[in-house]
Protein backbone atom coordinates (compact mmCIF):
# COMPACT_ATOMS: atom_id res chain seq x y z
CA UNK A 1 0.00 0.00 0.00
CA UNK A 2 1.12 3.59 -0.80
CA UNK A 3 0.90 5.89 2.16
CA UNK A 4 1.33 8.95 -0.35
CA UNK A 5 -2.93 9.92 -0.89
CA UNK A 6 -2.90 10.86 -4.83
CA UNK A 7 -5.75 13.33 -4.75
CA UNK A 8 -6.62 15.98 -7.19
CA UNK A 9 -9.59 17.53 -9.39
CA UNK A 10 -9.85 18.96 -13.08
CA UNK A 11 -8.51 22.36 -13.21
CA UNK A 12 -8.35 24.90 -15.79
CA UNK A 13 -5.55 25.02 -18.50
CA UNK A 14 -7.03 28.62 -19.56
CA UNK A 15 -3.53 30.10 -18.15
CA UNK A 16 -0.98 27.49 -18.56
CA UNK A 17 0.61 24.72 -16.69
CA UNK A 18 2.48 26.86 -13.84
CA UNK A 19 -1.03 28.93 -13.19
CA UNK A 20 -2.57 25.53 -13.22
CA UNK A 21 -0.39 24.26 -10.64
CA UNK A 22 -0.60 26.86 -8.81
CA UNK A 23 -4.15 26.43 -8.33
CA UNK A 24 -3.56 22.82 -7.58
CA UNK A 25 -1.25 23.95 -4.40
CA UNK A 26 -3.97 26.14 -3.38
CA UNK A 27 -6.43 23.66 -2.84
CA UNK A 28 -4.13 20.68 -1.54
CA UNK A 29 -4.01 18.69 -4.20
CA UNK A 30 -1.35 16.04 -5.52
CA UNK A 31 -2.99 15.90 -8.90
CA UNK A 32 -4.29 17.29 -11.69
CA UNK A 33 -6.69 16.51 -14.54
CA UNK A 34 -7.38 19.31 -17.48
CA UNK A 35 -8.60 19.94 -21.07
CA UNK A 36 -5.57 19.37 -23.40
CA UNK A 37 -8.31 21.81 -25.00
CA UNK A 38 -11.26 22.97 -25.35
CA UNK A 39 -13.54 20.83 -23.99
CA UNK A 40 -16.33 21.51 -27.04
CA UNK A 41 -13.82 22.04 -30.03
CA UNK A 42 -10.56 21.62 -31.44
CA UNK A 43 -8.65 24.69 -30.63
CA UNK A 44 -5.35 23.60 -28.55
CA UNK A 45 -3.40 26.40 -26.21
CA UNK A 46 0.10 27.07 -27.43
CA UNK A 47 2.60 25.16 -24.85
CA UNK A 48 5.23 27.03 -23.84
CA UNK A 49 8.60 25.70 -22.46
CA UNK A 50 9.72 27.79 -20.12
CA UNK A 51 6.05 27.05 -18.08
CA UNK A 52 6.06 23.66 -18.26
CA UNK A 53 9.72 23.84 -17.05
CA UNK A 54 8.65 26.56 -14.33
CA UNK A 55 5.13 23.65 -13.63
CA UNK A 56 7.68 20.82 -13.66
CA UNK A 57 9.60 22.77 -10.61
CA UNK A 58 6.71 23.91 -9.01
CA UNK A 59 5.35 20.02 -9.07
CA UNK A 60 8.26 18.64 -7.89
CA UNK A 61 8.43 20.82 -4.44
CA UNK A 62 4.76 20.55 -3.87
CA UNK A 63 4.32 16.65 -4.22
CA UNK A 64 2.10 16.83 -7.40
CA UNK A 65 2.69 13.16 -8.56
CA UNK A 66 -0.17 13.16 -11.50
CA UNK A 67 -0.98 14.70 -14.83
CA UNK A 68 -4.11 13.44 -16.38
CA UNK A 69 -4.70 15.56 -19.63
CA UNK A 70 -8.50 14.30 -20.74
CA UNK A 71 -9.65 14.85 -24.88
CA UNK A 72 -12.19 16.80 -25.70
CA UNK A 73 -15.87 15.72 -25.36
CA UNK A 74 -16.31 15.99 -28.88
CA UNK A 75 -13.82 13.71 -29.73
CA UNK A 76 -15.65 10.68 -31.16
CA UNK A 77 -13.07 8.26 -32.94
CA UNK A 78 -16.50 5.81 -33.60
CA UNK A 79 -18.81 8.65 -35.45
CA UNK A 80 -20.80 7.67 -38.34
CA UNK A 81 -19.35 10.54 -40.36
CA UNK A 82 -15.67 10.37 -41.40
CA UNK A 83 -14.84 13.18 -40.85
CA UNK A 84 -15.88 13.63 -37.48
CA UNK A 85 -13.97 10.37 -37.13
CA UNK A 86 -10.40 12.08 -39.42
CA UNK A 87 -10.74 15.22 -36.85
CA UNK A 88 -10.68 13.10 -33.67
CA UNK A 89 -8.08 11.00 -34.83
CA UNK A 90 -6.02 13.83 -35.63
CA UNK A 91 -6.73 15.97 -32.34
CA UNK A 92 -5.45 12.79 -30.27
CA UNK A 93 -2.56 12.18 -32.24
CA UNK A 94 -1.75 15.56 -32.02
CA UNK A 95 -2.77 15.43 -27.79
CA UNK A 96 -0.55 12.67 -27.74
CA UNK A 97 2.60 14.06 -29.27
CA UNK A 98 1.76 17.79 -26.82
CA UNK A 99 1.76 15.18 -24.20
CA UNK A 100 5.82 14.24 -24.58
CA UNK A 101 6.77 17.88 -22.86
CA UNK A 102 5.29 16.14 -19.92
CA UNK A 103 6.46 12.68 -20.35
CA UNK A 104 5.65 9.12 -18.70
CA UNK A 105 2.07 11.21 -17.76
CA UNK A 106 -1.73 10.13 -18.57
CA UNK A 107 -4.42 10.94 -21.03
CA UNK A 108 -8.21 9.87 -20.66
CA UNK A 109 -10.53 10.04 -23.59
CA UNK A 110 -14.08 8.76 -23.75
CA UNK A 111 -14.33 5.83 -26.09
CA UNK A 112 -17.26 7.26 -28.31
CA UNK A 113 -20.85 7.25 -29.41
CA UNK A 114 -21.35 4.39 -32.38
CA UNK A 115 -24.71 6.51 -33.47
CA UNK A 116 -26.71 3.37 -34.55
CA UNK A 117 -23.44 1.94 -36.45
CA UNK A 118 -23.81 -0.91 -33.67
CA UNK A 119 -21.68 -2.00 -31.00
CA UNK A 120 -18.99 -4.42 -32.58
CA UNK A 121 -18.36 -1.73 -35.31
CA UNK A 122 -17.74 1.02 -32.95
CA UNK A 123 -15.59 -0.86 -31.33
CA UNK A 124 -13.84 -2.09 -34.74
CA UNK A 125 -13.18 1.98 -35.71
CA UNK A 126 -12.10 3.03 -32.34
CA UNK A 127 -9.02 0.11 -32.24
CA UNK A 128 -8.60 1.01 -35.70
CA UNK A 129 -7.68 4.34 -34.91
CA UNK A 130 -6.05 3.81 -31.90
CA UNK A 131 -3.52 1.05 -34.05
CA UNK A 132 -2.72 4.24 -36.48
CA UNK A 133 -2.14 7.14 -33.34
CA UNK A 134 -0.31 4.61 -30.52
CA UNK A 135 3.34 4.46 -31.30
CA UNK A 136 6.03 2.35 -29.83
CA UNK A 137 8.15 5.48 -28.66
CA UNK A 138 5.12 7.02 -26.48
CA UNK A 139 5.73 7.57 -22.83
CA UNK A 140 1.91 8.65 -22.31
CA UNK A 141 -0.05 6.05 -21.09
CA UNK A 142 -4.03 6.17 -22.86
CA UNK A 143 -7.02 5.36 -20.50
CA UNK A 144 -10.25 4.16 -21.90
CA UNK A 145 -12.65 5.52 -19.46
CA UNK A 146 -15.61 3.81 -17.89
CA UNK A 147 -19.09 4.99 -19.42
CA UNK A 148 -22.36 5.29 -17.97
CA UNK A 149 -23.91 3.09 -20.96
CA UNK A 150 -26.56 6.52 -22.03
CA UNK A 151 -27.43 5.92 -25.75
CA UNK A 152 -25.11 4.44 -28.28
CA UNK A 153 -21.96 5.09 -25.78
CA UNK A 154 -19.57 2.08 -25.95
CA UNK A 155 -17.53 1.62 -22.54
CA UNK A 156 -20.66 1.01 -20.77
CA UNK A 157 -19.40 -2.65 -20.27
CA UNK A 158 -15.94 -4.24 -19.07
CA UNK A 159 -16.71 -6.39 -21.99
CA UNK A 160 -16.32 -3.45 -24.55
CA UNK A 161 -13.33 -2.24 -23.11
CA UNK A 162 -11.74 -5.51 -22.87
CA UNK A 163 -12.60 -5.84 -26.55
CA UNK A 164 -10.90 -2.49 -27.50
CA UNK A 165 -8.13 -3.14 -25.92
CA UNK A 166 -7.66 -6.39 -27.61
CA UNK A 167 -7.74 -5.26 -31.01
CA UNK A 168 -4.77 -2.52 -30.32
CA UNK A 169 -1.72 -3.53 -31.11
CA UNK A 170 0.41 -1.24 -28.90
CA UNK A 171 -2.16 -2.23 -25.85
CA UNK A 172 0.78 -2.20 -23.04
CA UNK A 173 -0.17 1.89 -24.00
CA UNK A 174 -3.77 1.35 -23.10
CA UNK A 175 -4.92 2.06 -19.20
CA UNK A 176 -8.49 2.14 -17.59
CA UNK A 177 -9.81 5.12 -15.86
CA UNK A 178 -13.37 4.25 -13.72
CA UNK A 179 -15.34 6.30 -13.29
CA UNK A 180 -17.29 5.67 -10.09
CA UNK A 181 -20.39 8.11 -11.32
CA UNK A 182 -20.64 6.54 -14.65
CA UNK A 183 -19.84 2.45 -13.34
CA UNK A 184 -22.86 3.02 -10.65
CA UNK A 185 -25.16 4.49 -13.39
CA UNK A 186 -24.08 1.61 -15.84
CA UNK A 187 -24.75 -1.14 -13.07
CA UNK A 188 -21.73 -1.75 -10.98
CA UNK A 189 -23.08 -1.74 -8.29
CA UNK A 190 -20.14 -0.08 -6.08
CA UNK A 191 -21.83 1.07 -3.01
CA UNK A 192 -23.15 -2.62 -2.05
CA UNK A 193 -20.46 -5.14 -3.89
CA UNK A 194 -17.42 -3.33 -4.50
CA UNK A 195 -15.05 -6.16 -3.81
CA UNK A 196 -17.30 -7.84 -6.34
CA UNK A 197 -16.93 -5.41 -9.23
CA UNK A 198 -13.07 -4.92 -8.61
CA UNK A 199 -13.45 -8.92 -9.07
CA UNK A 200 -15.59 -8.82 -11.98
CA UNK A 201 -13.12 -5.70 -13.58
CA UNK A 202 -10.10 -7.88 -13.02
CA UNK A 203 -11.53 -10.88 -14.58
CA UNK A 204 -12.43 -9.08 -18.23
CA UNK A 205 -10.11 -6.58 -17.98
CA UNK A 206 -7.22 -7.12 -15.72
CA UNK A 207 -6.85 -4.67 -12.53
CA UNK A 208 -3.20 -3.77 -13.61
CA UNK A 209 -4.69 -1.50 -16.46
CA UNK A 210 -6.64 0.51 -13.86
CA UNK A 211 -4.06 3.70 -13.88
CA UNK A 212 -6.93 6.00 -12.22
CA UNK A 213 -10.11 7.06 -10.63
CA UNK A 214 -12.53 9.70 -11.34
CA UNK A 215 -13.88 10.25 -7.82
CA UNK A 216 -17.59 11.27 -8.63
CA UNK A 217 -20.78 10.97 -6.67
CA UNK A 218 -24.14 10.33 -8.86
CA UNK A 219 -27.53 12.47 -9.04
CA UNK A 220 -29.21 9.57 -10.55
CA UNK A 221 -29.96 6.10 -9.39
CA UNK A 222 -28.11 2.99 -9.44
CA UNK A 223 -28.57 1.01 -13.33
CA UNK A 224 -29.61 4.46 -14.80
CA UNK A 225 -27.69 4.90 -17.21
CA UNK A 226 -27.36 8.65 -17.04
CA UNK A 227 -24.29 10.94 -16.46
CA UNK A 228 -24.80 13.55 -14.05
CA UNK A 229 -22.07 13.83 -11.44
CA UNK A 230 -22.99 15.26 -8.03
CA UNK A 231 -20.82 16.49 -5.37
CA UNK A 232 -19.21 14.03 -3.04
CA UNK A 233 -22.15 12.87 -0.42
CA UNK A 234 -24.80 14.69 -2.02
CA UNK A 235 -26.00 11.95 -4.34
CA UNK A 236 -26.38 8.64 -4.67
CA UNK A 237 -23.11 6.52 -3.78
CA UNK A 238 -22.71 8.64 -0.59
CA UNK A 239 -19.74 9.32 1.66
CA UNK A 240 -19.50 5.76 3.19
CA UNK A 241 -19.58 4.07 -0.08
CA UNK A 242 -16.82 6.58 -1.60
CA UNK A 243 -14.63 6.60 1.32
CA UNK A 244 -14.43 2.46 0.90
CA UNK A 245 -13.32 3.52 -2.39
CA UNK A 246 -10.29 5.63 -1.63
CA UNK A 247 -9.37 3.54 1.44
CA UNK A 248 -9.61 -0.15 -0.70
CA UNK A 249 -6.70 -2.20 -1.15
CA UNK A 250 -6.60 -2.58 -4.85
CA UNK A 251 -7.34 0.94 -5.32
CA UNK A 252 -5.89 3.00 -2.85
CA UNK A 253 -2.20 4.07 -4.31
CA UNK A 254 -4.30 5.05 -7.83
CA UNK A 255 -4.76 9.32 -8.45
CA UNK A 256 -8.43 10.16 -7.65
CA UNK A 257 -9.52 13.17 -9.75
CA UNK A 258 -13.02 15.01 -8.46
CA UNK A 259 -14.94 15.76 -11.61
CA UNK A 260 -18.22 17.28 -9.22
CA UNK A 261 -19.96 20.44 -10.33
CA UNK A 262 -17.65 22.67 -8.06
CA UNK A 263 -15.32 26.10 -8.16
CA UNK A 264 -12.16 25.84 -6.61
CA UNK A 265 -12.89 26.40 -3.20
CA UNK A 266 -15.79 23.67 -3.55
CA UNK A 267 -12.65 21.31 -4.78
CA UNK A 268 -10.80 22.31 -1.95
CA UNK A 269 -13.29 21.41 0.66
CA UNK A 270 -13.92 18.00 -1.20
CA UNK A 271 -10.12 17.16 -1.04
CA UNK A 272 -10.07 18.18 2.40
CA UNK A 273 -12.82 15.52 3.32
CA UNK A 274 -11.87 13.11 1.44
CA UNK A 275 -8.20 13.12 2.97
CA UNK A 276 -9.85 13.37 6.06
CA UNK A 277 -11.54 9.90 5.39
CA UNK A 278 -8.58 8.53 4.42
CA UNK A 279 -6.91 5.77 6.51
Amino acid sequence: MSDTFIIGCHLSFSKGFCAMGADAVSIGATAIQFFTRNPRGGVAKAIDADDVAAYNELAAANGIITLLAHASYTLNLCSGDKRIRKFAEETMADDLLRMELTPHQLYNFHPGSHVGQGIEAGIELISGALNRILTPEQTTTVLLETMSGKGSEIGGKFEELRDIIDRTEQNEKLGVCLDTCHVYDAGYDVVNDLDGVLAEFDRVIGIRRLRAIHINDSKNPFGSHKDRHEKIGMGNLGVEALARIINHPLLRSLPFLLETPNELPGYAEEIALLKKLRK
